[in-house]
C-alpha cells in the first residue's frame, strides 16, 4: 500500500502518526471552508446542547462553542487519537466544564433520550458501518423540533468519491436522494439539502 493509500485510509480512523497529520488536516483548509459552509445553514438557531459525532480533530466543536456561546458541546469519535488531539483543541473550553470529548460509537449512543438541539456530523457518514442504525439512535438523543446536520464533500456523484470507496475499505458513497429517504425513514419529519453541483459539495438538515 503507498502513502496515499495509507493516508486515506486513516481518513476513516485516524492512528498514530499519519493520524496526527490526517486529524492536522481537516482542522483546516477545504475542510474548515466546506464546515464554515454547511454551519451557515444553520441560520439564527438556539442550542444549549450540541454533539459533533466523529469530531475528528475537534475544529468543529470550536465553532460550535463560539456560535452557541451559552451551549454545552460535546464531541464523539471512535479513534482515541482523534479524542485525543480535540481534547487538545478544545482544552481551555473543557477547563470551564463547557466542553466535552468522549469516545464512542454512533451505533450506541452514549446518551439520554432528548439530550441534544443540534447533532452534527461533518464528513464521516461514508464511514458508518450501519447508517440506519445511527441515524435512529441520533432521531432517539434528539429534543421534538431538533436538528440533525450533516456535511458532506461528496454529493455521491463525483469521480473522485469513486476512487476514495476504490481505497478505502467501507466507504459508502451517499447522493442527497439516497440520505432523504434514509433520514425519513429513521423517523426525521423535515430533510432540507444544499448543494454546490460544481464542487460536489452536499449540505442536509433533518429535523424530528
Amino acid at each position: 500500500m503507498g502513502l496515499k493509500e495509507k493516508m486515506y485510509s486513516n481518513v476513516k480512523k485516524p492512528e498514530g502518526f499519519l493520524g496526527k497529520r490526517v486529524l492536522s488536516r481537516m482542522n483546516g483548509g477545504l475542510h474548515a471552508q466546506l464546515a464554515d459552509w454547511g454551519i451557515g445553514f444553520l441560520g439564527d438557531m438556539k442550542a444549549e446542547s450540541v454533539i459533533d459525532l466523529g469530531c475528528g480533530g475537534g475544529r468543529n466543536v470550536s465553532e460550535f462553542l463560539k456560535r452557541f456561546p451559552d451551549a454545552f458541546v460535546r464531541g464523539l469519535d471512535y479513534s482515541e487519537t482523534s479524542v485525543a488531539k480535540a481534547s487538545k483543541v478544545n482544552r481551555a473550553e473543557i477547563a470551564r466544564s463547557r466542553c466535552e470529548i468522549v469516545h464512542g460509537d454512533v451505533t450506541s449512543l452514549p446518551f439520554d433520550d432528548g439530550a441534544f438541539d443540534l447533532v452534527s456530523a461533518f464528513e464521516t457518514i461514508y464511514f458508518w458501518p450501519d447508517i440506519e442504525k445511527s441515524f435512529s439512535e441520533i432521531v432517539r438523543v434528539l429534543r421534538p423540533g431538533g436538528k440533525f446536520l450533516i456535511v458532506n464533500e461528496s454529493d455521491g456523484e463525483d469521480r473522485e468519491s469513486e476512487e476514495w470507496a476504490e481505497m478505502i475499505e467501507g466507504l459508502t458513497r451517499y447522493t442527497a436522494e439516497r440520505l432523504d429517504e434514509l433520514l425519513k425513514n429513521a423517523g426525521f419529519k423535515g430533510v432540507k439539502t444544499e448543494l454546490i453541483p460544481e464542487k460536489h459539495w452536499l449540505c442536509v438538515i433533518a429535523e424530528k
